[in-house]
C-alpha cells in the first residue's frame, strides 16, 4: 500500500490533541465531520490548513499527539483526508488510535525531519517500509508487523472485519 501526497508541514514539537481537536467540539462519538475543526486549536493552525488544502500528509517534530486520550484526534485527521503522520516520535495513546483508524504513524530519525519539512510531497511505502521525499531521497522506517497489516486493512476494525469468516470457520470446527 502506497500513501502519497502533499505534506502539511508542522515545525514545531509537542503537538497535543487539544491542538489537534479541541475538546469542545467532542460531543458525540461519531468519526465523520470532525474534520472542519482540525488544527483550530493551534496556533497559526488554520492558516497552515489553508496554504495546504491537498495536503495528506502530516510532518512533524518529536511527541506528536501529546496530551489528552483523545480518538477524536485521529478521527479528524482521517476526517481531513490524511493517511499518514511523520514525526520522529509519537505520544502512545497516538500512536495506538493512528494505527486503529487506518492513520500511519511513521517514525523517522530527528535529523531527517528538516529535509521532510522542506517537501512538497512524500511518498510512503508501507509495505516496503520505505519514504520517498520530492526529491528522490529515501528513508527506511520499521512498522510494527501486526499494526502493519491493521494499515493495510484500513485499520484495526477492517483488519477485525477480515478475519470473521475464518472465526466463524473456526467456531463451526469447534
Amino acid at each position: 500500500m502506497i500513501v502519497e501526497g502533499a505534506v502539511l508541514p508542522i515545525d514545531r514539537a509537542n503537538v497535543d490533541t487539544d491542538q489537534i481537536i479541541p475538546a469542545h467540539y467532542l460531543t458525540g462519538i461519531e468519526t465523520t465531520g470532525l474534520g472542519k475543526h482540525l488544527f483550530i486549536g493551534m496556533t497559526g493552525g488554520a492558516e497552515l490548513l489553508a496554504a495546504h488544502p491537498h495536503a495528506s500528509i502530516v510532518v512533524s517534530r518529536e511527541n506528536f499527539g501529546c496530551g489528552s486520550s483523545r480518538e477524536h484526534a485521529a478521527w479528524s485527521l482521517a476526517d481531513r483526508g490524511f493517511r499518514a503522520v511523520v514525526a520522529p516520535s509519537f505520544a502512545r495513546i497516538f500512536f495506538e488510535n493512528a494505527y486503529n483508524n487506518g492513520i500511519a504513524p511513521v517514525i523517522v530519525p530527528a535529523e531527517e525531519i528538516d529535509a521532510l519539512l522542506r517537501s512538497a510531497t512524500l511518498r510512503i511505502d508501507l509495505e516496503r517500509e520505505e519514504l520517498v521525499r520530492d526529491d528522490g531521497a529515501s528513508v527506511a522506517f520499521t512498522l510494527d508487523p501486526l499494526r502493519k497489516q491493521f494499515l493495510l486493512s484500513g485499520g484495526y476494525m477492517a483488519f477485525l472485519a477480515s478475519k470473521i469468516d475464518a472465526v466463524r470457520a473456526w467456531e463451526a470446527a469447534r
